[in-house]
Parts: C-alpha cells; structure tokens; sequence
C-alpha cells in the first residue's frame, strides 16, 4: 500500500514536476508551478487528467474554456483536450494530478518547467511499458 498525505506532501515539494506513485493503469504526480509559470499549452492524445489544487491561485484553460482555480478546486481533462494551467497568484501554485494511464516516467522528478521540457523532449520522460 501507498499512503499519502497528499496536501502536505505536495506543499513540500518545490519541484515543477514529482512521480509519487506508477501503477498500471494510473500515476499520481504533484506539480509546483512558480508564479508567472504554467505547466505549458498540450494535449494526452490517449490520457486523461485529474488535477487538484492545494494552494495558490491560477487559471485553467481548457478546450478554450478559461476559469479561475484555487485550493480545492478540481479540473478533470478528458485524452485528447488542449489544456493549460497558469499561476495567476503571487505564490506558488501547488496541485496533484492523476493520469490515466501514466504519462511520465516512474519516480521522474523534474526541478523546473525547463528541466521537463528536455526530459520530453529526449525521450527521457517516457512512461513504464506494461
């Protein structure tokens, strides 16, 4: 069993990008988005995304749709939607995510939106292979 304490793990955390958990069919990630930052526009052609944010403030853009987010909001993302999520807040704005299936490698940890960018981008983020 995997036991979290997701709120307080995910404030801890000052990386982009955390894996906490890979299971087969699903992975749980927290994120860190610095103010002024965004996870960046994109698309999980085949995955679906739970995003649930702890703290900080932000602006969810989905499928050209624009709301506001804050702590205990929950935006879910269908496979195959453009989306983005911008810190709209003077602090960081803090959320766990679950993919269905995993989008990243497992046990990836990324210390800014630049370092994952490059992981992607040179195959170094691909998630486990059943």
């Amino acid at each position: 069993m995997q036991h979290f304490t997701i709120a307080t793990v995910a404030e801890q955390s000052t990386d982009f990008r955390r894996v906490l958990w890979t299971g087969e069919h699903s992975q749980l990630v927290i994120m860190t988005i610095p103010p002024g930052g965004e996870i960046g526009e994109e698309v999980h052609e085949d995955i679906d995304q739970i995003l649930t944010f702890v703290s900080g403030v932000g602006e969810a853009l989905v499928a050209g749709e624009r709301r506001a987010v804050a702590a205990g909001d929950l935006v879910a993302v269908p496979a195959g939607t453009k989306h983005n999520f911008v810190n709209t807040g003077p602090n960081p704005l803090v959320l766990y995510t679950v993919y269905g299936p995993p989008e990243h490698a497992d046990g990836a940890v990324h210390h800014t939106k630049e370092e994952a960018d490059a992981a992607e981008e040179s195959g170094q983020d691909e998630p486990p292979t059943s």
